[in-house]
This record gives C-alpha cells, sequence and structure tokens, in this order.
C-alpha cells in the first residue's frame, strides 16, 4: 500500500526557474488555437495510461472547468467505443496514445495514418499546441509517480 503523502514536494516547485519555464510553455500551447476542452481531454487521456493519479484527478477538475460533462469524462479511456467524441477530438485522442504509447510499437512511434489524421483537423500551430500538451502531460507523470504525488495534492 502507497502512502497518501508525496515523498517531497513537486521538483517543478523547488526549482522555481523550472516552473517559470513550464508556465511560458503552458502560456504558448493555450494560444494555440485548440479548444480548451480539447487540450483537457488530451491531457487526461495521457495521464489514464500512464497511471497518474494526481493529474487523472486535475485532468477532470481542468476538463470540467473547460465545460465538460460527466458523461463524457467517464467515456475518455473508452473513447473509440462511446458515441459521444467528434473526429477531430478521436484525431487528438489518437495522436496522444500514439505518443504517450511509443514503446509499445516497433518502428515507427506515430504511425503516418495517426500524425495524418490529426493533421487533416488541426494546422500546424494548432498540433504544436496538442504536441506540447502530450509532452508536458507524459512530463508530469513521471515527476510524479517519481515522488507519490497523490490525486487532489495541492502545491505550496
Amino acid at each position: 500500500m502507497t502512502s497518501h503523502t508525496a515523498r517531497m514536494k513537486n521538483p517543478a516547485m523547488v526549482l522555481p526557474d523550472a516552473m517559470k519555464g513550464i508556465q511560458s510553455i503552458y502560456k504558448a500551447m493555450y494560444q494555440g488555437g485548440v479548444p480548451h476542452r480539447i487540450l483537457e481531454l488530451v491531457h487526461l487521456r495521457a495521464s489514464q495510461i500512464n497511471g497518474c493519479s494526481a493529474c487523472v484527478f486535475a485532468g477532470v477538475t481542468g476538463a470540467k472547468k473547460a465545460g465538460e460533462t460527466d458523461e463524457r469524462l467517464h467515456a475518455v479511456a473508452a473513447w473509440r467505443e462511446a458515441p459521444f467524441f467528434d473526429e477531430e477530438e478521436r484525431a487528438a485522442l489518437e495522436l496522444t496514445e500514439a505518443a504517450t504509447r511509443i514503446a509499445d510499437r516497433s518502428g515507427q512511434a506515430v504511425p503516418d495514418a495517426v500524425w495524418d489524421a490529426a493533421a487533416d483537423h488541426f494546422n500546424e500551430e494548432q498540433l504544436s499546441a496538442i504536441i506540447l500538451m502530450i509532452g508536458l502531460t507524459n512530463f508530469f507523470n513521471r515527476i510524479n509517480a517519481t515522488v507519490q504525488e497523490p490525486a487532489g495534492a495541492t502545491w505550496s
């Protein structure tokens, strides 16, 4: 059984210059022209794949603030089978899964078909925002797993 207390403060809080850089990336990402709700779905799906309870908790909270419904949030893990997501959202979620599960494939980590589907729905600026969200989410998932950040924790 794991403790419900982190091993240490989040490293991004211990090293304040790190947080400044991260905040700059987030600011740029949210100005990339992707609807906020899609970025939140991307964050939530990557966090589910990686089993990061702190980020899943934060992802659901952020998605609800962006207007997501409980019905859709409950279905994110099974988005392929759920009728609640449009083609644009599906393309973003599929890109998220491929880019998060890069070790699951030999050869091309993100297959051309996955990339092409995303590129059919998003321009280069929007793709950049989605890719940054995937990367930052995976970054924080790994930090949180290492320090055992509990779900619902607040940084202070």
